[in-house]
C-alpha cells in the first residue's frame, strides 16, 4: 500500500474513531466528592482560537497555574475527560488549572498541535494574565504528554517562556518504531492497540521521515542530545503500557541532562488507567505523588 493510501485509510479510521470513542471517566474515576469552581475562556493563538475550562483553587490568589492537556491519540478531542483530574489539581495543589482544547488530526497534522499548545503557555506566563507572577507548569496525559513535552522543547529553543514543571503521564515519545514492535507484557488485552498506534501516528504524522522531529518524537534516537536547561519534569508511566519503555528511555535522558525529578511506574495498571479503568486507589496515589511535585515546583 502506498504512503498516500495508507494516509487516506488511516484519517478515515481517525475520524471514525473519534467519532464513536466515549471519553467519560469510569465512575470509579470521577471522584464527585473533589469540589470545583471553573469558568471557561477562548484562548487566541496562531493557529486559531483554544477552548479551554479553568479550574478555580480555595484560595483567592493562586501559587501557581498549570497548564493540562488532554490525551486521545491526537485525533480525540474532549478536554473534560480530565476533569476528575483538574479538579484534584486544583483542590490539591492550589494551582489555577488551564485545562485545553487543541487543534486534532486529520484536519491538522504536526506541527500545529504542538504550536497551539506552545501559544497557550505564552498566555498562561504573560505578564498581563490576573496571577501574573505565579509559576507555570504543564503537563499531559497520552497524547498531551507530548504535546507538553513539545511545548517546553519550543521554550527552550525560545527561551521563554519559564516553566517550572513538566508532567509527562504515559505519553508516546517515540512516533518512529512502529506500536506493533512496542512490548507489551499482556499482549492482546493492551489498551493501545498496534492498529491504534499506526492509525494515530499517520493520521498526525504522515510523512515516515517527519515523525523523526525531536517534537514528535524526543526519545527516538539522540534527539534529547542537548536539552540541558529544559523544564524540569516528572515522568510517569503505567506498569502494563506498550508506551512504557519509551518514556522510560527519555525520563533517562532528562536525568542525565539535570532535568528529571522523578521517575514514577505506577504498578498493576494499563495505559488510561486513571480514564479507562476502576483503579480508584491507585489513580488518587498517582494525583498525590504528582500534585505533591507540583506544589513544590511553584513554591
Amino acid at each position: 500500500m502506498s504512503l498516500l493510501s495508507r494516509q487516506i485509510v488511516a484519517d478515515t479510521l481517525a475520524r471514525l474513531f473519534a467519532s464513536a470513542v466515549n471519553p467519560a471517566p469510569k465512575p470509579a474515576v470521577r471522584f464527585p466528592e473533589i469540589d470545583g469552581r471553573t469558568s471557561t475562556v477562548t484562548i487566541s493563538t496562531r493557529h486559531g482560537p483554544v477552548d479551554a475550562t479553568i479550574y478555580h483553587p480555595p484560595a483567592a490568589s493562586p501559587a501557581g497555574v498549570y497548564v493540562n492537556i488532554h490525551g486521545g491519540g491526537f485525533v480525540v478531542g474532549h478536554r473534560e475527560q480530565d476533569d476528575p483530574w483538574c479538579r484534584y489539581l486544583a483542590a490539591e495543589a492550589g494551582v489555577l488549572v488551564v485545562n485545553i482544547d487543541y487543534v486534532l488530526a486529520p484536519r491538522h497534522r504536526f506541527p500545529a498541535a504542538p504550536e497551539q499548545v506552545y501559544d497557550v503557555v505564552c498566555w498562561a506566563a504573560h505578564a498581563d494574565r490576573e496571577w501574573a507572577g505565579a509559576r507555570v507548569c504543564v503537563g499531559g496525559q497520552s497524547a498531551g504528554g507530548n504535546l507538553a513535552a513539545a511545548a517546553c522543547r519550543l521554550a527552550l529553543e525560545n527561551g521563554a517562556p519559564a516553566i517550572a514543571l513538566q508532567v509527562l503521564h504515559y505519553a508516546p515519545l517515540d512516533l518512529v518504531t512502529p506500536t506493533r514492535e512496542k512490548a507489551s507484557t499482556v499482549g492482546a488485552k493492551a489498551v493501545m492497540k498496534p492498529w491504534m498506534g499506526e492509525v494515530f501516528d499517520t493520521a498526525y504524522v504522515p510523512n515516515p521521515a517527519q515523525r523523526r522531529d525531536p517534537l514528535v518524537s524526543p526519545a527516538w534516537g539522540d534527539n534529547a542530545v542537548g536539552i540541558a536547561g529544559i523544564a524540569p519534569a516528572v515522568v510517569v508511566t503505567a506498569e502494563k503500557d506498550r508506551l512504557r519503555d519509551e518514556a522510560r528511555r527519555y525520563a533517562d535522558a532528562l536525568d542525565a541532562a539535570g532535568a528529571l525529578i522523578e521517575y514514577i511506574d505506577v504498578a498493576g495498571v494499563d495505559h488510561g488507567y486513571n480514564i479507562m479503568s476502576d483503579a480508584a486507589a491507585v489513580t488518587l496515589e498517582a494525583y498525590a505523588r504528582i500534585a505533591a511535585h507540583v506544589v513544590r515546583a511553584i513554591s
